[in-house]
């Protein structure tokens, strides 16, 4: 019988394929208790420091075998695995449990486990509470090793839909890429990049034929999308803008290049704090800059300096636990207390600008005077690099994120101070409309078409370019092709999104006028709701370019 579900899409097209239905090792995650006589302890812990052993060296294979695949930086994500289970407090814990309470190391290790998930779980920091999937991919690998299940890689005999309730990194790798058409968990967040989540079960002959179309005309349509890749985004009546590409790994650069960029409008540089015990050096960010910057000559590369805080956390700068930390000690607010941490990363975005067309941007700016203070540090530290004589782009152009209210009502005032304006939609959608855009409860709200986002970025653009200095957009929302072409209408001169959808995004471009541009965001700020926002301009979208809207 057919079924169909409706979840939530990760990733774009049409797959057709039987059902491969993993069932990770351990992946019920539970450990039964057995009684021990004291003569039974030290075997107890000797085979729990093995199975540690054992669940090491899998996981330094598999971050090997991603390095090998990938690049240092998407192998780095298995750090964070080995760290736990180098873990001395947990270790100890373990074996204090299995001498205390004289039960099996199968039984220890999984009580220990699961008042770190309590303690995790009650954190208010959605980092830290991402760290409870590695946990429990730890977990399951310790216990599998215990049991003695050797069943760590998955064999696909043909090419298959992947069907699982949750997919760590580590479950991921070990699949042949080669035979995996798509997956499906039951567990999973969101991106922007997907096409309408549906999953359907045993499809009857007319839905099989439906869908066998619908991957004929997608393929077309990408076939078509790749044609754009070298041509500029230029409206059909000759209006110019740039479509650039958010990263956050240099070895993103390929699939930057491959999309048709024409620049980086948001290199994210979080990473380099993240999952590690010590901070990211001057030479360490300055390789890694310089890399970027090179080969992507001569394109301009946006660097965001430090974004810590919120959702993000690192251990290495002893951030405290706040109450709401989105609202708290983060970003520009961070980098302006810990000089020293600011000034290492400027440094060696400077001296990497010597080397390619560099830009940076300070994030989250509330008001003219953290503008003005990140400004008098960066010129210290041009000061101190010419005086020992290291190169810099002394023109190095700096901007300013737009992402919170009051930098938005007080655009025409931060102007003065900057090179240009890169507008964060996704703070700005979330702290203009006191919505949290991952809390499944209030997602209904979060809305990138409410009137007071267009007004927002609007105010922006006109604030900017009556300072003539640019204004970019580097959200989520620069993603939709109908939206894209809204912010042409608005004057928008950068639109930087995931390099997946830039395609996507210039053929809107391409097929629309400046002049209907214009036209359509003129209506679009006349609305009063972002549901009739949303309708129109995707109502447009169809008369201009009709297979850039999904047919659910």
């Amino acid at each position: 019988m057919m079924t169909k579900m409706q979840g939530i899409a990760v990733s774009p097209g049409v797959i057709i394929g039987k059902a491969f239905v993993l069932h990770v090792r351990g992946e019920m995650f539970s450990a039964s208790e057995r009684k021990i006589k004291d003569a039974e302890v030290p075997q107890e812990i000797a085979r729990f420091e093995d199975a540690l052993t054992r669940t090491r060296a899998e996981i330094l294979g598999i971050r090997k075998k991603i390095f090998n695949q990938i690049g240092r930086e998407s192998s780095d994500i298995f750090n964070a695995h080995l760290m736990i289970l180098e873990d001395r407090t947990l270790i100890e814990d373990v074996i204090a449990v299995i001498k205390v309470k004289k039960v099996n190391c199968e039984f220890a290790f999984w009580t220990v486990l699961e008042k770190y998930f309590t303690a995790f779980m009650q954190i208010n920091d959605e980092y830290l509470r991402e760290r409870i999937s590695d946990i429990k991919d730890i977990g399951r690998r310790v216990l599998g090793n215990l049991a003695g299940d050797k069943s760590d890689t998955v064999t696909l005999r043909e090419n298959s839909i992947v069907i699982a309730h949750d997919l760590s990194p580590s479950d991921t790798a070990m699949l042949d890429k080669e035979k995996v058409l798509g997956f499906a968990t039951e567990i999973g967040g969101p991106t922007s990049d997907g096409t309408s989540g549906i999953l359907i079960i045993d499809p009857d002959t007319l839905t099989l034929e439906e869908y066998t179309q619908r991957e004929i005309r997608f393929t077309e349509i990408t076939r078509e999308l790749d044609e754009l890749r070298d041509l500029p985004a230029l409206t059909s009546d000759k209006h110019s803008i740039v479509l650039a590409a958010n990263i956050e790994f240099p070895d993103e650069i390929t699939s930057v290049i491959s999309h048709g960029a024409e620049g980086i409008g948001l290199y994210r540089t979080e990473y380099f704090y993240m999952n590690r015990t010590d901070l990211p050096g001057e030479e360490e960010q300055y390789k890694a800059y310089k890399q970027v910057a090179e080969k992507m000559t001569p394109h301009s590369v946006i660097i965001r300096t430090l974004d810590l805080g919120g959702d993000k956390f690192a251990s290495s700068l002893d951030v405290p636990h706040e109450m709401n930390p989105f609202l708290g000690w983060r970003a520009i607010r961070f980098c302006l207390t810990r000089v020293d941490v600011f000034k290492t990363q400027m440094r060696a975005i400077l001296r990497a600008s010597a080397h390619g067309n560099l830009k940076v941007m300070y994030p989250m700016i509330s008001n003219l005077t953290e503008l003005q203070k990140a400004n008098e540090i960066l010129e210290e530290c041009r000061n101190e690099l010419k005086r020992e004589g290291c190169a810099y782009d002394s023109r190095m152009e700096v901007g300013a994120m737009i992402e919170i209210p009051s930098a938005a009502i007080i655009s025409h005032i931060l102007a003065k101070e900057v090179d240009f304006f890169s507008i964060g939609t996704n703070d700005l959608i979330q702290y203009a409309l006191a919505v949290d855009r991952v809390n499944e409860k209030i997602a209904y709200l979060y809305e990138p078409t409410h009137p007071a986002i267009l007004d927002l970025i609007h105010r922006v653009v006109q604030s900017g370019h009556k300072a003539k200095k640019w204004v970019g957009s580097c959200g989520e929302m620069s993603g939709d092709p109908a939206i894209a072409v809204l912010l042409v209408g608005l004057d928008i001169d950068e639109i930087s999104t995931s390099p997946i959808v830039l395609p996507k995004v210039k053929k809107a471009v391409r097929s629309v006028s400046y002049k209907d541009a214009k036209r359509i965001a003129k209506k679009a700020l006349e609305f009063d709701t972002g549901k009739q926002v949303r309708s129109y301009i995707n109502q447009e979208l169809k008369i201009i370019a009709r297979n850039l809207v999904s047919d659910e």
